[in-house]
Protein backbone atom coordinates (compact mmCIF):
# COMPACT_ATOMS: atom_id res chain seq x y z
CA UNK A 1 0.00 0.00 0.00
CA UNK A 2 1.38 3.43 -0.92
CA UNK A 3 2.59 5.44 2.07
CA UNK A 4 0.44 8.45 1.31
CA UNK A 5 -2.73 6.41 1.82
CA UNK A 6 -2.45 6.49 5.60
CA UNK A 7 -0.55 9.76 5.88
CA UNK A 8 -1.71 12.17 8.54
CA UNK A 9 -3.36 15.29 7.13
CA UNK A 10 -1.09 18.32 7.03
CA UNK A 11 -1.20 20.49 10.14
CA UNK A 12 -3.88 23.13 9.37
CA UNK A 13 -1.73 26.20 10.03
CA UNK A 14 0.91 24.99 7.55
CA UNK A 15 -1.41 24.23 4.65
CA UNK A 16 -0.20 25.86 1.48
CA UNK A 17 3.38 26.62 2.52
CA UNK A 18 5.61 25.16 -0.19
CA UNK A 19 8.92 23.69 0.97
CA UNK A 20 8.25 24.74 4.59
CA UNK A 21 11.58 23.38 5.86
CA UNK A 22 13.53 25.61 3.46
CA UNK A 23 11.48 28.69 4.31
CA UNK A 24 11.83 27.99 8.02
CA UNK A 25 15.61 28.19 7.74
CA UNK A 26 15.42 31.69 6.27
CA UNK A 27 12.41 33.39 7.84
CA UNK A 28 10.68 33.17 11.18
CA UNK A 29 7.09 32.27 10.34
CA UNK A 30 4.43 32.29 13.04
CA UNK A 31 0.74 31.49 12.60
CA UNK A 32 -1.76 32.06 15.42
CA UNK A 33 -5.35 30.89 15.34
CA UNK A 34 -6.63 32.80 18.39
CA UNK A 35 -9.32 35.20 17.14
CA UNK A 36 -11.91 37.29 19.00
CA UNK A 37 -15.40 35.68 19.01
CA UNK A 38 -16.87 38.56 17.01
CA UNK A 39 -14.28 37.98 14.27
CA UNK A 40 -14.31 34.19 14.25
CA UNK A 41 -16.88 33.93 11.41
CA UNK A 42 -14.65 36.09 9.19
CA UNK A 43 -11.02 35.64 10.28
CA UNK A 44 -9.11 32.37 10.33
CA UNK A 45 -5.87 33.48 11.97
CA UNK A 46 -3.12 36.03 12.37
CA UNK A 47 0.33 35.37 10.98
CA UNK A 48 3.70 37.03 11.05
CA UNK A 49 7.05 36.63 9.36
CA UNK A 50 10.37 38.37 9.78
CA UNK A 51 13.69 38.03 7.99
CA UNK A 52 17.17 39.52 7.81
CA UNK A 53 18.91 38.96 4.49
CA UNK A 54 21.27 41.93 4.82
CA UNK A 55 24.41 41.04 2.88
CA UNK A 56 22.83 37.80 1.64
CA UNK A 57 21.16 36.88 -1.66
CA UNK A 58 17.37 37.27 -1.80
CA UNK A 59 15.27 34.22 -0.99
CA UNK A 60 12.03 33.43 -2.81
CA UNK A 61 9.23 32.22 -0.59
CA UNK A 62 6.34 30.38 -2.26
CA UNK A 63 2.87 29.71 -0.90
CA UNK A 64 0.08 27.79 -2.60
CA UNK A 65 -2.35 30.31 -1.21
CA UNK A 66 -5.75 29.66 0.25
CA UNK A 67 -8.54 31.45 -1.67
CA UNK A 68 -8.43 34.17 0.96
CA UNK A 69 -7.79 37.88 1.33
CA UNK A 70 -4.93 38.89 3.63
CA UNK A 71 -4.44 42.32 5.20
CA UNK A 72 -0.83 42.91 6.19
CA UNK A 73 1.05 45.56 8.13
CA UNK A 74 4.40 45.50 6.37
CA UNK A 75 7.73 47.15 7.17
CA UNK A 76 11.16 46.74 5.67
CA UNK A 77 14.27 48.23 4.17
CA UNK A 78 12.87 48.44 0.64
CA UNK A 79 9.49 48.91 -1.09
CA UNK A 80 7.40 45.79 -1.56
CA UNK A 81 4.83 45.10 -4.29
CA UNK A 82 5.66 48.59 -5.58
CA UNK A 83 4.61 50.39 -2.39
CA UNK A 84 6.83 52.32 0.02
CA UNK A 85 6.91 50.92 3.54
CA UNK A 86 5.62 50.89 6.19
CA UNK A 87 2.10 50.32 4.89
CA UNK A 88 -1.06 48.29 5.37
CA UNK A 89 -1.60 46.28 2.20
CA UNK A 90 -4.61 44.26 1.04
CA UNK A 91 -3.61 41.10 -0.80
CA UNK A 92 -6.46 39.89 -2.99
CA UNK A 93 -7.13 36.22 -3.66
CA UNK A 94 -4.23 34.67 -5.60
CA UNK A 95 -5.22 32.41 -8.47
CA UNK A 96 -1.91 30.53 -8.62
CA UNK A 97 0.99 30.43 -6.17
CA UNK A 98 2.03 33.50 -4.20
CA UNK A 99 5.75 34.26 -4.52
CA UNK A 100 7.62 36.98 -2.69
CA UNK A 101 11.30 37.78 -2.69
CA UNK A 102 12.69 38.22 0.80
CA UNK A 103 15.57 40.69 0.64
CA UNK A 104 17.15 43.12 3.05
CA UNK A 105 15.36 43.30 6.37
CA UNK A 106 11.61 42.99 6.68
CA UNK A 107 8.68 42.10 8.85
CA UNK A 108 4.99 41.41 8.24
CA UNK A 109 2.10 41.10 10.69
CA UNK A 110 -1.13 40.09 8.99
CA UNK A 111 -4.69 38.89 9.31
CA UNK A 112 -5.82 36.01 7.10
CA UNK A 113 -9.54 36.16 6.38
CA UNK A 114 -11.51 33.01 5.71
CA UNK A 115 -12.43 32.44 2.07
CA UNK A 116 -15.15 35.01 1.41
CA UNK A 117 -14.66 36.50 4.89
CA UNK A 118 -13.27 39.85 3.78
CA UNK A 119 -16.24 40.41 1.48
CA UNK A 120 -18.72 39.31 4.15
CA UNK A 121 -17.04 41.74 6.60
CA UNK A 122 -16.70 44.74 4.26
CA UNK A 123 -19.06 44.23 1.32
CA UNK A 124 -16.05 44.66 -1.00
CA UNK A 125 -14.25 42.06 -3.12
CA UNK A 126 -10.61 43.04 -3.76
CA UNK A 127 -9.17 42.51 -7.20
CA UNK A 128 -7.78 39.04 -7.77
CA UNK A 129 -3.99 38.67 -8.01
CA UNK A 130 -3.50 42.25 -6.85
CA UNK A 131 -2.06 44.14 -3.90
CA UNK A 132 -3.37 47.57 -2.88
CA UNK A 133 -3.12 49.89 0.13
CA UNK A 134 -5.90 49.47 2.67
CA UNK A 135 -8.57 52.17 2.61
CA UNK A 136 -11.41 52.49 5.11
CA UNK A 137 -13.01 49.11 4.31
CA UNK A 138 -12.36 47.56 7.71
CA UNK A 139 -13.37 50.60 9.75
CA UNK A 140 -9.87 50.89 11.22
CA UNK A 141 -7.67 53.77 10.00
CA UNK A 142 -4.61 52.39 8.15
CA UNK A 143 -2.30 55.09 9.53
CA UNK A 144 -3.27 54.23 13.08
CA UNK A 145 -2.82 50.52 12.45
CA UNK A 146 0.72 51.11 11.15
CA UNK A 147 1.60 53.32 14.11
CA UNK A 148 0.18 51.03 16.78
CA UNK A 149 1.37 47.72 15.33
CA UNK A 150 4.91 48.88 14.61
CA UNK A 151 5.18 50.26 18.14
CA UNK A 152 5.02 46.67 19.44
CA UNK A 153 7.97 44.29 19.16
CA UNK A 154 6.19 41.13 20.30
CA UNK A 155 4.18 39.20 17.67
CA UNK A 156 1.42 38.32 20.13
CA UNK A 157 1.00 41.97 21.10
CA UNK A 158 0.78 42.95 17.44
CA UNK A 159 -1.87 40.30 16.81
CA UNK A 160 -3.87 41.50 19.81
CA UNK A 161 -3.85 45.07 18.46
CA UNK A 162 -5.14 43.93 15.07
CA UNK A 163 -7.74 41.72 16.73
CA UNK A 164 -9.10 44.55 18.90
CA UNK A 165 -9.12 47.04 16.02
CA UNK A 166 -11.11 44.74 13.74
CA UNK A 167 -13.44 43.31 16.40
CA UNK A 168 -14.75 46.81 17.11
CA UNK A 169 -16.21 46.92 13.59
CA UNK A 170 -17.35 43.32 13.10
CA UNK A 171 -20.84 43.00 11.54
CA UNK A 172 -23.30 40.14 11.91
CA UNK A 173 -22.53 37.55 9.22
CA UNK A 174 -25.31 36.82 6.78
CA UNK A 175 -26.77 33.36 6.30
CA UNK A 176 -25.47 32.86 2.76
CA UNK A 177 -21.92 33.49 3.88
CA UNK A 178 -22.21 31.15 6.87
CA UNK A 179 -23.47 28.42 4.55
CA UNK A 180 -20.51 29.07 2.25
CA UNK A 181 -18.09 28.89 5.16
CA UNK A 182 -19.41 25.50 6.29
CA UNK A 183 -19.17 24.20 2.75
CA UNK A 184 -15.58 25.37 2.29
CA UNK A 185 -14.62 23.79 5.62
CA UNK A 186 -15.72 20.46 4.14
CA UNK A 187 -13.85 21.14 0.90
CA UNK A 188 -10.63 21.71 2.85
CA UNK A 189 -10.72 18.56 4.94
CA UNK A 190 -12.57 15.95 2.86
CA UNK A 191 -10.21 14.48 0.26
CA UNK A 192 -13.12 12.52 -1.19
CA UNK A 193 -14.52 15.79 -2.57
CA UNK A 194 -12.97 16.01 -6.02
CA UNK A 195 -15.83 17.26 -8.26
CA UNK A 196 -17.95 20.39 -8.18
CA UNK A 197 -21.10 18.28 -8.52
CA UNK A 198 -20.30 16.64 -5.18
CA UNK A 199 -19.96 20.05 -3.54
CA UNK A 200 -23.23 21.27 -5.04
CA UNK A 201 -24.98 18.16 -3.73
CA UNK A 202 -23.61 18.87 -0.24
CA UNK A 203 -24.94 22.41 -0.48
CA UNK A 204 -28.33 21.18 -1.71
CA UNK A 205 -28.14 23.44 -4.74
CA UNK A 206 -27.26 23.39 -8.41
CA UNK A 207 -23.81 23.99 -9.87
CA UNK A 208 -24.87 27.37 -11.32
CA UNK A 209 -26.11 28.62 -7.95
CA UNK A 210 -22.91 27.41 -6.33
CA UNK A 211 -20.85 29.28 -8.92
CA UNK A 212 -22.76 32.51 -8.23
CA UNK A 213 -22.19 32.13 -4.47
CA UNK A 214 -18.43 31.71 -4.94
CA UNK A 215 -18.28 34.60 -7.42
CA UNK A 216 -20.04 36.87 -4.92
CA UNK A 217 -17.83 36.16 -1.92
CA UNK A 218 -14.61 34.44 -2.98
CA UNK A 219 -13.80 35.66 -6.47
CA UNK A 220 -12.81 32.18 -7.70
CA UNK A 221 -14.97 29.39 -9.07
CA UNK A 222 -15.81 26.40 -6.86
CA UNK A 223 -13.84 24.24 -9.30
CA UNK A 224 -10.73 26.39 -8.80
CA UNK A 225 -11.14 26.37 -5.02
CA UNK A 226 -11.58 22.61 -4.90
CA UNK A 227 -8.52 22.07 -7.11
CA UNK A 228 -6.50 24.41 -4.88
CA UNK A 229 -7.21 22.35 -1.77
CA UNK A 230 -6.40 19.07 -3.45
CA UNK A 231 -3.15 20.56 -4.80
CA UNK A 232 -2.33 21.73 -1.28
CA UNK A 233 -2.87 18.16 -0.10
CA UNK A 234 -0.55 16.87 -2.83
CA UNK A 235 2.25 19.34 -2.04
CA UNK A 236 1.94 18.77 1.70
CA UNK A 237 2.15 15.00 1.34
CA UNK A 238 5.22 15.33 -0.89
CA UNK A 239 6.88 17.72 1.58
CA UNK A 240 6.13 15.31 4.43
CA UNK A 241 7.95 12.50 2.64
CA UNK A 242 4.72 10.50 2.38
CA UNK A 243 4.68 9.97 -1.41
CA UNK A 244 6.30 7.10 -3.29
CA UNK A 245 3.87 6.87 -6.19
CA UNK A 246 2.78 10.05 -7.98
CA UNK A 247 0.26 8.20 -10.15
CA UNK A 248 -1.42 6.78 -7.06
CA UNK A 249 -1.37 10.19 -5.38
CA UNK A 250 -3.03 11.78 -8.42
CA UNK A 251 -5.76 9.14 -8.51
CA UNK A 252 -6.44 9.45 -4.79
CA UNK A 253 -7.03 13.18 -5.09
CA UNK A 254 -9.40 12.98 -8.04
CA UNK A 255 -7.29 13.48 -11.15
CA UNK A 256 -8.20 11.36 -14.15
CA UNK A 257 -4.58 10.45 -14.79
CA UNK A 258 -1.06 11.44 -13.81
CA UNK A 259 -0.57 13.61 -16.91
CA UNK A 260 -3.60 15.74 -16.04
CA UNK A 261 -2.39 16.05 -12.45
CA UNK A 262 1.09 17.01 -13.62
CA UNK A 263 -0.25 19.76 -15.90
CA UNK A 264 -2.39 21.33 -13.18
CA UNK A 265 0.32 21.01 -10.52
CA UNK A 266 2.89 22.59 -12.84
CA UNK A 267 0.58 25.44 -13.85
CA UNK A 268 -0.08 26.44 -10.22
CA UNK A 269 3.08 25.43 -8.34
CA UNK A 270 5.53 26.30 -11.11
CA UNK A 271 7.25 22.91 -11.46
CA UNK A 272 6.23 19.34 -12.16
CA UNK A 273 5.26 17.03 -9.30
CA UNK A 274 8.31 14.86 -10.05
CA UNK A 275 10.66 17.87 -9.83
CA UNK A 276 8.97 18.98 -6.61
CA UNK A 277 9.34 15.45 -5.21
CA UNK A 278 13.06 15.36 -6.10
CA UNK A 279 13.65 18.68 -4.36
CA UNK A 280 11.73 17.57 -1.26
CA UNK A 281 13.76 14.35 -1.07
CA UNK A 282 17.02 16.26 -1.46
CA UNK A 283 16.05 18.66 1.32
CA UNK A 284 15.17 15.75 3.58
CA UNK A 285 18.62 14.24 3.13
CA UNK A 286 20.51 17.34 4.25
Amino acid sequence: MASWTNATAVEPTLRGVLRPAETGQVAGLRRDATVAPALEPFVERYWSVRWDRAGLPPFRSDVLSHPSVNVAVESGSAPRFGFPLPAVLVHGVVSRRFSVELSGVGRVTAVKFRPGGFTAFTGALPARDAVAPLGEELGAAPGRLVRDVLAEEDDAARNALLDAALAAHAPEPDRAYLDLRALIDRMVTDRELVRVEQVAALAGTGVRSLQRLFARYVGLSPKAVLARYRLQDAAALIDAGAVDDLAGLAASLGWFDQAHFSREFSAVVGQTPSAYLRRARAAGQR
